[in-house]
């Protein structure tokens, strides 16, 4: 079967599932998306280089590679006991202790080679500007990466967690979040790291450009039983990542596919970084249980750990200094 007509047959089905399903409605007669849903995906974002354009497998060949993955898996040496002293396991946790079932990052089944979509199913190349402005902030904490807390990452800082976006993207562990609605709005909150978006969907304007965040500005409206969210207002480190510009654009659309699914789509614009814009997909599946807090703050060691260590290093080498 050639790649265009497995596409075909793909997008197809898709289609008709979507077209079949009617999503309930709220009081207020919009498409209910609520709930609490695992975005988890054992998907990688961009496609391997090697599968050139194909966009998406076979039903052998996801059989063949989950098959493979249970191999590597079985033959790779067994996790560390939790409170063996100096081990990964000794300073993470263990979700049951939580209550917390593997059905929490359990990834939604799907074909595709890759969240991105597109002939190449990667982030375009950045232009020469934006290089370069990596390169500067690279630049300004050169050799002062253990000053003070100002030069660490953002997401080391608890301040956003990069899969936060938008446009959200799946995460290694805590991809959970909380899909809530209420007459004329959506809220988002995501476990990682507990941020929400308050999402207007009466289709207003949005506000001055002077005023920037972190996670842009969101307004939605709602078409058919899609709702599409157009965000913009982005400061200069927008959560996006990947060296995007204040002038980030994300679109996004969320459809309510069956009565577990959510199909999220996402594109990506910044005149200030990439050639072209970049799209994506994939479907975020309802999970049975609740959002738990994700507190980065409290406990923060790796932050007071790190500071402390290189305050400790300056110490003994003014003292070997002064020898």
């Amino acid at each position: 079967m050639n790649k265009l007509i497995l596409m075909m047959l793909v997008a197809a089905t898709m289609f008709a599932q979507t077209k079949a399903f009617k999503a309930p409605r709220t009081p207020d007669g919009v498409p209910d998306l609520q709930g609490v849903y695992s975005n988890s995906s054992a998907v990688p974002l961009e496609r391997a280089a090697a599968l050139g354009a194909k966009e998406f497998y076979t039903e052998a060949e996801v059989k063949a590679n989950k098959e493979a993955a249970a191999k590597r898996a079985a033959a790779a040496p067994a996790f560390p006991q939790a409170n063996q002293v100096g081990t990964v396991a000794d300073i993470h946790y263990d979700t049951a202790q939580f209550g917390l079932k593997a059905n929490v990052t359990e990834a939604m089944s799907t074909l595709r080679t890759s969240i991105l979509t597109g002939e190449t199913g990667r982030v375009p190349p950045m232009l020469p500007e934006a290089t370069k402005r990596q390169a500067d902030a690279r630049a300004l904490v050169a050799g002062k990466a253990f000053d003070g807390p100002e030069n660490r990452g953002i997401a080391e800082r608890c301040i956003y967690w990069g899969n936060e976006g938008p446009p959200m993207l799946p995460v290694g562990y805590n991809a959970t979040l909380q899909i809530v609605q209420g007459p004329g709005y959506v809220g988002i909150v995501q476990e990682m790291i507990h941020d929400t978006r308050i999402i207007p969907t009466d289709g207003r304007a949005h506000a001055s450009s002077n005023i920037r965040q972190f996670f842009g500005e969101s307004v939605g409206h709602w078409e058919g039983d899609t709702l599409v969210v157009d965000t913009t207002n982005f400061n200069d480190q927008p959560a996006v990542g990947r060296g995007a510009s204040k002038n980030l654009h994300v679109v996004e659309k969320f459809t309510k596919t069956g009565p577990e699914t959510v199909l999220y789509q996402f594109t990506v614009s910044d005149p200030s970084t990439w050639e072209k814009s970049w799209s994506g997909e994939y479907p975020i599946g309802k999970i049975d249980g609740a959002l738990y807090e994700y507190a980065c703050q409290e406990g923060n060691y790796g932050m007071a750990n790190i500071l402390s260590g290189a305050r400790a290093d300056e110490k003994k080498a003014a003292a070997a200094a002064a020898k």
